[in-house]
């Protein structure tokens, strides 16, 4: 692992102080124009130096007719142009003593040809004049922390915990809004393209080492550094999770991955057995991927694989079980004595054996402080699983029957809901166990909604909650593995 995050060719380019930008203009038809104007969207708070032959400003910044004008070296140079001209342009970079870039132009070995040859070209010149460079055929970073996002659509997700490396650009831009629909966000995020001088190894040495990231994603194409990754890897896990969605396995998946980036990639198996010897989780898409990070990077480490289910409906209670049992996780069998101090809180037609189904029940404190109180304090309990149910109009009708105006009756219920999830956020800060939920309504509900922006994730299904359970499980099984050793 790296001593200071500062060590990482790619501290600069995620952290940079000053950028020069090429390929950017006043013509949002451009691709570069609009990266540049992503940059400013997201409020770049350092110098900004579009290099442009022709325009004397671009997009409101200053321009510069070439790189050797530039009036100090820039920590970065993103570069948004023809292929054919990529080579030079490292070159007066190097010059012009910029050490670091971001080559988003693509044309080089991914299309084979004469792009094998002009990448060979720009590996030559990079080495010559010191040049560490993202790509190229890539989208560079994100590093929402730093207000810096040069990719083609607005950051919309507030910075967070998820590191991503990816061997796809898209990911690192198009996925912005699902995370901020999950309240989840990015601490950095790199597109490496054709790894030129820059690869997967050296985003996970930076990842490991970076503050903001609690969990580290992958989206893996193909693996050149084997050894590297595998060593650099477990050398993270006893810290922080690392999870992986590998897409190279099947002949289609490898085609798309050589055509894509040039990757290399290997048989299923093969890197199924590289990413568990790495202490690595996979994930089998890339929804796994980022609910297992939600949880992963949310959520305590679980003692055992036992899961306590609470739910109003004996549907959704027994969908999760079945998924719980699918996912390698266990029910847990209450002590008697809490299923004792459990009967007054539950209807007589509700059942106290786990699922615990209250059916329907007249008391939220019950159903978000006392109930879950006692099951996580059973010692057979590892995980709390609750299925939420909590749309205003329950409480609104209540109000409205005894006698509110309609308008009351929404303020008020408002506001009953706001406490009970402030009541039950408490509830899951006492307690150092896995807390997850799930519901089959909208994510967007208010009490839903509360408890995401405090970071407790609830799913919106009870298989994806189940599965992201069993991460944490088989994170801690595969933490506690390369702790002691294991093979």
């Amino acid at each position: 692992m790296l001593k200071s995050i500062k060590e990482s060719p790619l501290y600069k380019i995620a952290n940079p102080n000053s950028i020069a930008f090429l390929g950017a203009s006043n013509n949002f038809m451009s691709m570069g124009t609009q990266m540049l104007d992503s940059v400013k969207l997201l409020g770049f708070e350092g110098a900004v130096y579009p290099v442009h032959p022709k325009e004397d400003t671009v997009l409101g910044f200053k321009a510069y007719p070439r790189i050797a004008d530039l009036p100090e070296v820039p920590d970065l140079a993103v570069i948004v142009l023809p292929t054919k001209i990529v080579s030079e342009i490292i070159k007066a970079c190097g010059q012009k003593g910029i050490k670091h870039a971001i080559v988003v132009s693509g044309g080089f070995r991914e299309v084979g040809g004469s792009g094998i040859a002009l990448q060979a070209e720009l590996e030559q010149t990079a080495a010559a004049h010191g040049v560490r460079l993202l790509g190229p055929n890539c989208l560079g970073v994100a590093n929402v922390h730093h207000r810096f996002n040069p990719t083609p659509l607005p950051c919309d997700c507030a910075p967070g915990f998820v590191g991503l490396a990816s061997q796809s650009g898209s990911f690192i831009t198009q996925i912005f809004n699902y995370l901020q629909l999950h309240k989840m966000g990015f601490s950095t995020a790199f597109s490496v393209g054709n790894e030129l001088n820059i690869d997967m190894v050296d985003c996970l040495e930076y990842l490991g080492a970076c503050p903001n990231t609690k969990v580290i994603a992958l989206y893996i194409e193909g693996l050149r550094r084997g050894r590297e990754f595998v060593e650099t890897a477990r050398s993270i896990v006893p810290h922080k999770p690392i999870v992986a969605l590998y897409v190279g396995g099947s002949e289609s998946g490898r085609q798309a991955a050589f055509s894509h980036t040039g990757a290399m990639a290997g048989p299923d198996r093969l890197y199924d057995g590289i990413l568990r010897q790495s202490g690595i989780i996979r994930a089998a898409s890339l929804t796994e991927l980022f609910d297992f990070c939600w949880a992963l990077g949310s959520q305590p480490s679980p003692r055992g694989p036992n899961v306590v289910i609470q739910t109003h409906s004996g549907g959704p209670g027994a969908t999760a079980a079945d998924s719980c049992g699918r996912a390698g996780l266990a029910l847990a069998s209450l002590k008697p004595e809490t299923v004792e101090k459990l009967r007054p809180f539950v209807p007589h037609t509700a059942s106290v054996k786990n699922p615990i189904d209250l059916t329907f029940n007249k008391n939220m404190q019950d159903f978000y402080w006392d109930i879950p109180k006692l099951l996580l304090e059973d010692e057979n309990t590892d995980m709390l699983l609750l299925y939420f149910l909590a749309p205003p109009v329950f409480i609104e009708r209540f109000l409205t029957g005894m006698g509110a105006s309609s308008e009351q009756a929404i303020k008020d219920a408002r506001k009953i809901i706001d406490d009970q999830a402030v009541t039950f956020i408490r509830l899951v800060d006492s307690y150092d166990k896995p807390i997850i939920g799930y519901t089959y309504r909208s994510l967007q509900e208010p009490f839903v909604n509360k408890l995401l922006d405090h970071g407790i994730p609830v799913y919106p299904d009870p298989s994806r909650a189940a599965k992201a359970m069993g991460a944490l499980r088989q994170y801690a099984l595969l933490r506690g593995k390369i702790v002691t050793g294991e093979k």
